[in-house]
């Protein structure tokens, strides 16, 4: 398959300082979103317990979080799971009032009274403590950076050091564009969650590699002069590879988005975001931080030996 008769010839080095400029206002904006409004973190962050139920009839989330609240459980959310007509609802409660192992046996027959006196079913009932919750965030924060301390590592054996900055400021991009996301659209942030950031990191990652590799076929090539005309020539000659691989990816976390059910949701969407920024990465962060590395590192190096 084919995507181009020819290989193409954008000039996206010519403008990339523009993509540089844009990428920067998106990751500033991104932070801004978690700083502020602060990532929606589910119970398996935050401690508490999440009850699953199947109603025998219509319900609406609006009338069970009103017949909850005489309960005054503190921080609860009351979700949608699956389709409407299998009238399944995911009761959360971030911060329980009541010692979590009264939960069930307090709401469960408060809502059996409200809801009908047959069929209510509890499906599932998950609690987790608040400093089981706690760890749970320190090593999952500690797993990212451990992994992006790895990438640095491995661009750096694989490749030579001028390739890594730029892989792992595209990398850290993906991965902060993600958060902010989630953060601004206040979806649940849970440990599926997180293996679709440590997905879409290796998704990056592998994108990125392509073009690298196809760069360093070309070194006898590269000096100050040509370096920007042969880092573009590299991605026009892997783009019909990269956008192809791109939009199969897409398309499959599209059909999860959409019939993979409520519990995979949320992870298709992030993977959705990983695969178009992944993309857009490559070409508009590593492959400009590898050009100026290459004309810029020495002269650093030289002028700190020289005052060495």
């Amino acid at each position: 398959m084919k995507l181009f008769r020819e290989v193409p010839h954008f000039a996206f080095m010519k403008n990339r300082f523009i993509f540089l400029g844009m990428s920067g206002a998106i990751v500033a904006l991104s932070l801004f979103f978690i700083f502020t409004k602060g990532l929606n973190y589910g119970t398996d962050f935050m401690g508490g317990v999440k009850l699953q139920y199947q109603f025998p009839k219509t319900v609406s989330d609006g009338e069970i979080r009103k017949t909850l609240m005489d309960l005054h459980l503190g921080d609860v959310s009351v979700v949608r799971y699956g389709r409407a007509e299998e009238n399944r609802f995911v009761i959360k409660v971030s911060k329980p009032a009541l010692d979590t192992t009264t939960l069930s046996p307090t709401i469960t027959p408060v809502l059996t009274r409200a809801f009908g006196e047959q069929g209510l079913v509890l499906e599932k009932e998950e609690s987790v403590g608040p400093k089981v919750g706690q760890e749970l965030r320190r090593k999952g924060l500690m797993t990212v950076l451990f992994s992006l301390f790895c990438m640095l590592v491995y661009i750096g054996f694989r490749f030579d050091f001028y390739f890594a900055p730029g892989a792992i400021v595209a990398l850290f991009h993906d991965v902060i564009v993600t958060l902010g996301i989630f953060a601004l659209l206040q979806l649940e942030f849970n440990l599926t969650i997180l293996a679709a950031v440590l997905t879409i990191v290796g998704y990056s990652l592998n994108d990125t590699i392509i073009v690298f590799d196809r760069i360093r076929e070309h070194t006898r090539l590269i000096n100050p002069e040509s370096i920007e005309e042969v880092v573009n020539t590299s991605i026009n000659e892997t783009l019909a590879r990269t956008l192809i691989t791109s939009m199969i990816v897409f398309f499959v976390v599209m059909v999860l988005f959409f019939f993979g059910g409520a519990t995979i949701k949320d992870f298709a969407f992030a993977f959705v975001i990983g695969v178009i920024t992944g993309t857009y990465s490559t070409f508009s962060i590593a492959c400009p931080i590898y050009i100026a590395m290459y004309r810029h590192f020495p002269k650093v190096q030289s002028a700190l030996g020289k005052k060495g």
